[in-house]
This record gives structure tokens, sequence and C-alpha cells, in this order.
């Protein structure tokens, strides 16, 4: 619960920004269920009560949950050391091994600035706008600098002041005598927190974190190009920093809706295009509507047979990454069979028929091109 064990929060099962009541709740749901009297005999069960009544003593604490939502840790809440169960041999171990191999206790300065949260959020566009680009607006609920205290905690008119256990350092030694010499153990201050400030009167609106939650309205320009699984990263607009430090980062992560007669493959697109038979024989000209609804010629060659591909070059998607220019759309020839002729027109069939020496009947010519042509695609 110090940043290698579990999360307190995950522990109640609730999110960070839960409320109190949320907390408490979840907590009361959570103890009846694991109580011991509950589970007799069973030691897994009486394990979980306690680690759920060591979450809920810090989340349920205002001053211990802001500097758990800061830190990571609360005082000395242990958590993780090898040396578990060992009384306090496990810290000096610790210290004793970390001065050796790395120079000396590690000690870092709680009121240096550090960096806010990265935030990720989902959107979804349609080919259409993954083709062309276009711009979205989001309303991103985060952590903001507190605009009446400007991110000290303080209430108006005060500052924070030095811790008077730790001198502002964050952290307390302690000297104890082994068989092996003095070994100096350093822990964070259990008075401030780590924080090396301590806050007499607290901003009634932060109470006292120095950052409030609301919601920001960020416009996000989708580049042409994009396809699932594609991050977008926008610079600042995370959470806000602490100690005055940098804000994070906001990653938009992309999908793309299927569309009803495109099929997409990276940067090329797919279409179906039906033609008469007399075209497919004879070849010709016709109109493609484009992704765009913008419409091209295609030359269709004599003897075209179904399941062709042709190419209209550059009617795909742009290449977003790595690639250049546009890709190409291709159109694959389907023939399209008469379902209902005119007298005419069975006349004329039965007359080429005759002509290209194929036998008809009750089945006719087209009816076989058209059981071929569904073979093809079925």
């Amino acid at each position: 619960m110090n940043g290698r064990g579990e999360d307190l929060y995950e522990v109640l099962g609730v999110p960070r920004d839960a409320t109190a009541a949320e907390i408490k709740k979840a907590y009361r749901a959570l103890v009846r269920k694991h109580h011991p009297d509950a589970n007799p005999g069973n030691k897994e069960a009486e394990e979980r009560f306690k680690k759920i009544n060591a979450a809920y003593e810090v989340l349920s604490d205002q001053q211990k949950r802001m500097q758990y939502d800061q830190f990571g840790t609360v005082g000395d809440m242990g958590g993780g050391s090898p040396f578990e169960g060992f009384g306090g041999m496990g810290d000096i171990f610790g210290d004793l091994f970390g001065s050796v191999f790395s120079g000396g206790a590690r000690r870092t300065n709680p009121s240096a600035p550090r960096q806010g949260a990265d935030l990720e959020m989902a959107a979804e566009v349609t080919l259409l706008e993954a083709a062309t680009g276009t711009t979205k607006e989001f309303f991103v609920p985060r952590m903001e600098r507190c605009d009446e205290c400007h991110g000290s905690g303080a209430k108006q008119g005060t500052s924070p002041e030095t811790c008077s256990s730790c001198g502002g350092r964050g952290q307390v030694e302690m000297r104890q005598q082994t068989p092996f010499g003095q070994f100096v153990s350093v822990n964070t201050c259990p008075h401030c927190g780590g924080t090396g400030k301590f806050i007499r009167e607290r901003c009634s609106s932060c109470a006292g974190q120095g950052r409030v939650r609301r919601e920001r309205k960020v416009e996000v320009k989708i580049p042409a190009g994009v396809d699932s699984g594609t991050r977008l990263r926008i610079s600042g607009e995370g959470e806000a920093g602490i100690n005055g430090g940098p804000p994070g980062d906001l990653y938009i992560a992309m999908s793309v809706k299927a569309h009803p007669r495109f099929k997409r493959d990276g940067g090329e697109l797919h279409v179906r295009l039906p033609i008469s038979f007399p075209q497919a024989a004879l070849g010709g000209s016709v109109e493609v509507e484009t992704l765009t609804g913008e419409k091209e010629a295609l030359d269709i060659p004599s003897g075209t047979q179904p399941g062709k591909v042709l190419l209209l070059k550059g009617h795909g998607l742009p290449r977003l990454r790595g690639g250049r220019g546009t890709g190409d759309l291709h159109v694959h020839i389907t023939v399209d069979v008469p379902t209902r002729l005119s007298e005419k027109e069975r006349s004329l069939l039965e007359e080429l028929a005759g002509e290209m020496k194929v036998e008809v009947g009750e089945a006719g010519f087209f009816d076989k091109m058209k059981e071929k042509v569904k073979e093809i695609f079925d």
C-alpha cells in the first residue's frame, strides 16, 4: 500500500474521485462480506478484512487521503519489504544496503515540482472523418490548480508553515543501536506526511489539497488518416502539476466506425461495383461514387470478368504513420443479372445464346450466369 502493495482505492473497489459517502458505503459492504465471524477459519478472509480496515482508516481521513493521493503513502504504512515481520530491521538493513550500493540514502525534496497525471479518453469517428480529418470537443474531468489558494492549500491570507517535526525535509531519522553498530533509518515524517509543510488553516475550496476537480472543454484536431488504435497526444491538457510542476498530457484513443459500403485496409479502400452483362462484355465507362461522395469515371475493359478489381488511384485514405501519399480505391466488379426480362429482351438473349451455342431452357442463360456470380462471391 506504499506504492509496492495494493492500491487502497482498489482494496475498497472505489474510483480515486469517490466521495466520502461512497467510500463508507463500499467499506461497510466489504466488512460484512469478509468479517471473521462470517468466515470462521478462513485465513484469506481474515487477511482481506485487515487490508479493508487499513484502507478505510486512510481514505476516510481527509488529511491522510490527501497525503496518500499525492505521495502514495501515509506515514509509515509498510507494505512490501522483504524483511516484514522482523520489527524495524527491514528498514535498518534496507537503508544500510541502499547506502552501500547507491552512495547513501536517497532523499527527495518534498517541495520539488512534480508533473501532473496523464489522462486518456476515447473518441469515435466515421470513416469519412478519418479520411478528411475533423475537429471534436471533449469535456475532460481533471484536477486543476485551486484558484482561491493558488495551489498552496492554505486559507486566503495564510501560507503553509514549515513542519516543525522534520524541519521541512519531509523525512525524519531514527538512530538505533544494534550488535553491528549504530544504524540510521530514514522514514516519512508522520506529522506532515512527507510534504515538509504543515497547513494550519486549510483552503475551504480545495480542503488543503491545492487542486480541485473540474470539467474542462478541450478542442482536439483529428488528423486525416487516423485508424482504430491510434492514440493522439495533446500536450499539457492532463491534470495540474504539484508544487508548481507542469501539467500532464491528454491522450485520445481513436476508433473508426465501420462503413456500410466501403471496407478499409490501412490506407486502401475497397468497394463493390455492379455492372450489366453488356458493359462487362463490350466494355464502357461508368461512374463510381467515392467515399467523399464525388463521382469518378472508371473505364471498364471489354471482357471484364466478375471479381475483376480495377483501381481509382488516390481515392483511398491518407497514410498517417510513416507512409506517404494517399491510398487507392479498389473497385471489385460484380455482374448485375436481371431478374425480369421483357419479351424483346428475352428474344434477343435467346438469339445471343443460339449464336454462342449455349443451351438454354427453363433455367436460362442469365439464370446460369447469376448462379455463377453467386458462387464467386459466396
